[in-house]
């Protein structure tokens, strides 16, 4: 990414640079600072990253012109998760890996603990401090763990999308939000019984809708340290939220609300996009692909998923922060690269992070919230301000991989009713127990 191959933008850069400029690097002469992003962050982009609004590589632009004689590199690793993890392993060990590294935050960052410097010695105290999140990153999820990995933007959120018009011809008010799951199922069953239309319309094949919503409901139960005081043993993974979330989980798959082949499709909104069900349950992530569907004044609107009746937390959501950037402990450029990491920070560049991908807000106390252009985000954030029992880290953010695996695959069988909830939470605590002895 040399400054020359973005021609076209280097007189808009001269400004730029006179107001995102960041501190030179602590060494001299020419160099490279080479970024792995796991396809979280940035993208491919042609010869302009303004026009592909491809916002790490715009950071990496800007770095350079802030630097002169410094290089930045960026590469995009591809392929899923496993196998970027399996190739950054052996470049870490190989000593040949990046300088930075794009992950997810929680569990993906945590994991490679042997490989990571540790932020808090490079990384100033009243930074970390405005960006809310770090525990999440911090080895063994303990407060005074070293902090692997700095979190990016203010994280996803799971979310119930409804369609304002399914449910008023059912005969429902879509401004009454239903304060509890059961409340939910109940509009849902309404829909079904009275119209043409599902309740809910979902694909649990690989059981990530599970993921979403025992999250949430485990969250209203315990709190949301929940997931990470199961890692670190303060909370069994069996306690009673667990079955109890599970029971619910296969009381909804084995219920007719839902479309029939729920358990056969992949994880998508077809039939709500197609104005057929009146909920669907995702992340924030969808938000752009709600608008562009139904449009900014459109029937749909959103709000976190419903906790379980009685729970103790009731003003709970679930998800948490997403992203995490990483320095290498083999870094010959740490110093540079904690750099890139304050430059990446700034007020102002969390703002353009915020305004180009509208899927979550800045982590920046100062964020401007004009950036927040998406109505389903708007709404969202103004959830999450209102959420006084905090969000819920979820499950498979922060367990082993092979726990998370394993808790895709439960999920899907206790919808379908091939597993009971009791055989679920048993097979999940066998495999932490297993994993984390290793």
């Amino acid at each position: 990414m040399k400054v020359n191959k973005w021609a076209g933008v280097v007189a808009a850069l001269a400004l730029i640079t006179s107001l995102v400029g960041c501190a030179p690097s602590a060494n001299s002469g020419p160099q490279e600072l080479l970024i792995w992003d796991t396809g979280i962050l940035g993208k491919d982009a042609s010869d302009d990253p303004y026009k592909d609004k491809a916002f790490l590589n715009q950071m990496g632009v800007e770095f350079e012109e802030a630097n002169p004689g410094v290089t930045v590199k960026i590469i995009e690793q591809g392929g899923d998760i496993s196998a970027n993890a399996a190739q950054f392993q052996a470049a870490a060990i190989a000593g040949t890996g990046p300088d930075i590294r794009v992950q997810y935050a929680g569990g993906p960052t945590t994991s490679f603990a042997d490989f990571y410097e540790d932020l808090d010695t490079l990384l100033p105290k009243d930074l970390l401090d405005k960006l809310s999140g770090q525990y999440v990153n911090r080895e063994g999820f303990k407060s005074d763990g070293r902090l692997l990995g700095m979190t990016y933007g203010a994280g996803n959120i799971f979310v119930v999308f409804q369609n304002a018009d399914v449910l008023k011809a059912a005969g429902i008010d879509p401004s009454v939000t239903p304060a509890t799951w059961e409340d939910l199922m109940a509009n849902a069953k309404q829909v079904t019984d009275k119209t043409a239309n599902d309740g809910f319309y979902t694909g649990v094949l690989e059981g990530y809708p599970g993921a979403w919503m025992v999250s949430a409901w485990v969250g209203g139960e315990l709190g949301q340290t929940a997931f990470t005081d199961m890692f670190s043993g303060k909370i069994p993974v069996d306690d009673p939220a667990m079955l109890k979330a599970y029971q619910a989980f296969a009381d909804w798959g084995a219920s007719s609300v839902h479309n029939p082949d729920a358990a056969q499709v992949t994880a998508n909104g077809k039939g709500f996009m197609a104005g057929k069900a009146a909920y669907y349950i995702a992340g924030s992530w969808e938000n752009n692909g709600m608008v562009d569907a139904f449009g900014k004044d459109g029937p749909v609107t959103s709000f976190f998923i419903p906790v379980l009746k009685g729970a103790k937390y009731s003003k709970i959501g679930a998800g948490g922060p997403e992203i995490a950037l990483s320095i290498s402990n083999k870094s010959k450029n740490k110093a540079l690269a904690a750099e890139f990491l304050k430059f990446i920070a700034k007020t102002e560049n969390q703002d353009r992070f915020v305004k180009i991908y509208q899927t979550q807000g800045s982590n920046d106390p100062k964020g401007d919230p004009s950036m927040i252009e998406n109505p389903r985000l708007q709404e969202q954030f103004k959830q999450l301000s209102a959420s006084t029992d905090g969000v819920t880290f979820a499950f498979d953010s922060v367990m082993p991989q092979a726990t998370i695996d394993l808790f895709y695959r439960v999920n899907a069988g206790v919808f379908s009713g091939k597993i009971t909830p009791a055989d679920a939470v048993a097979q999940l605590k066998a495999s932490y127990e297993e994993e984390t002895k290793k």
